[in-house]
């Protein structure tokens, strides 16, 4: 699974990092996943590696503009392009009316479908919000201003090692018969013997995850969905220092990101959505955000625009 910044600012963008977006490339499939959007999200996407035409699905944190101006322009491009088989999107209740607005107003048309999915109910309730042939998707309320959503993507176990010796020591014929012994499936050969892939496959592997965790004040509940995650993406809008301002305006000091990550015994911690006050040069530096993490949480790294993280689970 591989993970590119496309926006690491918060509020507003400065000249070396755009406002929130996160694109998730998934393993063994032409397709991404896109965490908020902000303004400009396109324009990244144009000097990033990344295809647009291979989003799948969107999910929104929160309703706040530099999480979300920069859909409608995205989607009305992606129509334009007329390339895409269709999005999901994912967010808070006001998301179907917002974007619904926009479009409308501004006469944008889009040529492909797009199916809208409110995560309120399904965050309350601790469920799953996705569940396909490979990956769960999970979510939980955040503490912020307006409603917002932290989300959890986990890929499912994989089949263990398949013995491939074993299997040629038995005169199978190789090809799709390995395959399906490499599922665990049952097979029969045409001369008649059986064959249960259980036998020729050792333990399963995990699958990896990664958590995405923005706009919020320090979070049981963010704890609760990613402990034991390979990637926490958290906030750390302020330093420590500025503690206070974090807690009128209900985001996370570099600090509070650390103690998550600690608490949920996460594999590696990435600080993101950094204030634009903490530009180098002035007295407090995204590095000094950086240095405060790594007291509580040495495994941390600090987000930057294009950015690219691959998780890697068990080979």
């Amino acid at each position: 699974m591989q993970v590119t910044f496309l926006g690491t600012s918060s509020g507003v963008p400065t000249r070396s990092r755009n406002v929130s977006a996160i694109a998730v490339r998934l393993p063994q499939r032409s397709e991404l996943w896109l965490f908020d959007c902000g303004e400009g999200t396109q324009h990244q996407f144009l000097k990033s590696d990344l295809r647009l035409s291979q989003l799948r699905r969107v999910f929104i944190s929160h309703m706040h503009g530099d999480h979300v101006y920069g859909l409608p322009g995205l989607l009305a491009s992606l129509g334009l392009a007329g390339n895409s088989s269709g999005v999901d999107l994912y967010g808070p209740d006001p998301l179907e009316n917002y974007l619904n607005g926009v479009l409308k107003s501004s006469s944008s048309r889009i040529g492909y479908p797009i199916k809208i999915h409110t995560v309120r109910e399904i965050a309350e309730r601790n469920a799953v919000l996705i569940d396909d042939d490979d990956l769960l998707v999970s979510s939980t309320e955040l503490i912020h201003r307006v409603p917002a959503y932290a989300y959890r993507v986990n890929q499912k176990p994989k089949p263990g090692r398949f013995n491939l010796k074993l299997a040629q020591s038995m005169n199978i014929p190789p090809g799709p018969i390995y395959a399906a012994l490499q599922r665990g499936e049952q097979v029969c050969l045409d001369d008649g013997r059986i064959f249960d892939g259980k036998n020729f496959c050792g333990p399963s592997r995990a699958g990896v995850s990664l958590v995405y965790c923005t706009d919020t004040l320090f979070s049981e509940s963010a704890i609760t969905l990613a402990t034991g995650a390979d990637l926490l993406i958290h906030e750390a809008t302020y330093a420590h220092a500025d503690s206070e301002l974090a807690y009128q305006r209900q985001h996370s000091t570099s600090t509070m990101a650390a103690q998550t990550a600690l608490e949920a015994g996460v594999k590696q911690l990435v600080l993101t959505h950094l204030s634009p006050r903490y530009a180098p040069g002035n007295r407090i530096t995204p590095q000094a955000l950086l240095a405060e993490a790594r007291t509580i949480f040495p495994n941390t790294i600090l987000a930057k625009d294009f950015l690219k993280l691959e998780i890697k689970g068990e080979s």
